[in-house]
């Protein structure tokens, strides 16, 4: 697991190392010019023309700190200085000072005729900026994308982004590297930061642990090693040792999310999977998941409810150790009396999604029914739908919308779009880092279910189950783009390889 970032906790973080533990803002400097420079060296050559492009913060004078590294190891540099020298902070100005004395070729962007480079270095601006991009400034990063530089290696953030949303402040500048420094930013996972970042490098620069620990950061991402939180399955076990999934899904002509969830649950681990849905489904579902129990209803009885399907219902409410509601069953009059029952009856993990959550939207009144074993699924359509807001809305601020909603009600609510963020019912929020673009396709959220489900049934507690859930879902995706490519990627293939990733 590793702590993001947003970019005020990163000033905090600065200011406390070099304040109140002691460490001199050079030194903590030096290793961040080093750790561009190391990035630098992986694509220049020392006859290849570098431009550091720095702006007049210490961001700029990160950039002049590794210009000058590189000058002293024969690379051939060119510092871009934009902004007025005389407003800059005191550590740019003793960078600027070291490299004038060292013989750096320092030029003001006043005069600087546009050329050709291989290499740009961007230190026009760091986390700070938090205003629309104008000016000068604006000028500068539209003139560098035409000087044919083959690679841009960004100094903690890629000039334009904002540090805390991704935005892009009327311009940015796109990376090919984003060399980050102690902890990485938020602006660079949130797209269309994300896609202006290129690959992110978190470089050490020595902020001891205590400068974050003490603002309680409450925002994090998996990394492959974190797998292992997954329980372990015990020798002395049997099938319901492993918890039992009910999964309430499926329509007429709609089996297949009853199926994906299905699968995904028991490829996690589960014990014991049952489906409770329409009668016209059981044959296929026998079929295709003999593994499965299949448990059926007739939507008529639904409807009004009657006592038989009431009955029947709760029943399989108390089978169940853990329930996924909504995938596949469709906006028929009838859901509303399925969803309400579940939430009505249910003691346990109920995972929220699809045309569930299209009948909490429908019936805002089932909110009450919201404990804190909830999780909620939803994509920006679904959370429209849900807030009243517009996707567009959503997108723009994905972690606070997440965060609101699962306040409001004391749940978990996982927000999906291109990068998942899912805000827990202990207040961390999680912002996934795995998955890609051939996963929008139809299923996929399905297999998130019962992946979350499986999780569940294991014995994971709901935040972790959650979180680890979209991780795993991201990954399983990574893997199957692998071996299917771009665009041929079917949501059953992401339940196949569940196994490899966990075993792996």
């Amino acid at each position: 697991m590793r702590y993001l970032v947003s970019g005020s906790q990163m000033k905090e973080v600065d200011s406390y190392t070099i304040q109140s533990i002691g460490i001199p803002s050079l030194v903590l400097m030096e290793q961040a010019a080093a750790a561009v420079v190391r990035e630098v060296q992986k694509k220049a050559e020392k006859k290849d023309r570098i431009w550091a492009v720095c702006g007049t913060g210490n961001n700029g004078a990160d950039g002049i700190a590794a210009a000058r590294l590189l000058h002293l190891k024969g690379y051939t540099v060119t510092v871009i200085l934009a902004g007025t020298k005389e407003n800059g902070t005191d550590e740019y100005k003793k960078q600027l000072a070291i490299a004038e004395r060292l013989g750096l070729n320092l030029i003001e962007y006043s005069d600087f005729i546009p050329g050709r480079c291989e290499l740009i270095i961007d230190a026009v601006f760091g986390v700070g900026l938090s205003r629309e991009v104008g000016g000068t400034y604006r000028d500068l990063l539209a003139t560098l994308p035409g000087c044919g530089a083959a690679y841009v290696v960004a100094v903690d953030i890629p000039s334009g982004i904002h540090a805390d949303t991704g935005e892009v402040m009327g311009i940015a500048l796109k990376a090919d590297v984003t060399v980050t420094f102690g902890y990485e930013k938020l602006g660079t996972l949130l797209y269309p930061g994300r896609a202006y970042s290129g690959a992110v490098v978190v470089a050490d620069i020595g902020f001891p642990p205590v400068s974050l620990e003490r603002l309680s950061p409450e925002l994090f991402t998996y990394e492959a090693e974190d797998i292992r939180m997954i329980p372990a399955r015990p020798a002395y076990s049997n099938k319901g040792t492993f918890g039992r999934v009910l999964i309430a899904a499926g329509s007429k002509n709609m089996s297949g999310a009853a199926w994906l969830s299905a699968m995904a649950a028991y490829r996690m681990g589960a014990g014991l999977v049952k489906i409770f849905t329409v009668e016209e489904n059981r044959a296929i579902l026998q079929t295709s998941l003999p593994e499965a129990i299949i448990t059926t209803y007739d939507p008529e009885e639904a409807q009004t409810p009657t006592v038989r399907f009431q009955t029947l219902l709760e029943a399989q409410c108390e089978w169940a150790s853990v329930i996924v509601l909504g995938p596949g069953i469709g906006q028929e009059p009838y859901t509303r009396n399925l969803v309400e029952t579940v939430l009505a009856n249910a003691y346990v993990p109920i995972i929220l999604d699809a045309d569930g959550l299209n009948t909490i939207a429908a019936f805002p009144e089932l909110t009450n029914y919201f404990t804190e074993n909830i999780i909620v699924t939803p994509h920006l359509g679904e959370m429209a739908r849900l807030t009243g807001s517009s996707v567009e809305a959503i997108r723009g601020c994905l972690i606070p919308t997440a965060r609101e909603y699962a306040d409001r009600y004391g749940i978990t609510c996982v927000l999906k779009d291109a990068v998942t963020v899912a805000a827990l019912k202990d207040q961390r929020t999680y912002i996934n880092t795995s998955g890609n673009s051939a996963m929008a396709k139809a299923g996929a959220g399905d297999v998130l279910t019962g992946i979350i489900a499986g999780l569940l049934a294991l014995g994971m507690e709901e935040s972790d189950a959650a979180a680890m859930g979209v991780y795993l879902h991201g990954r399983a995706g990574d893997l199957v783009k692998l071996q299917s490519g771009e665009h041929g990627l079917l949501a059953r293939e992401l339940t196949e390889v569940l196994a490899d990733i966990i075993k792996s």
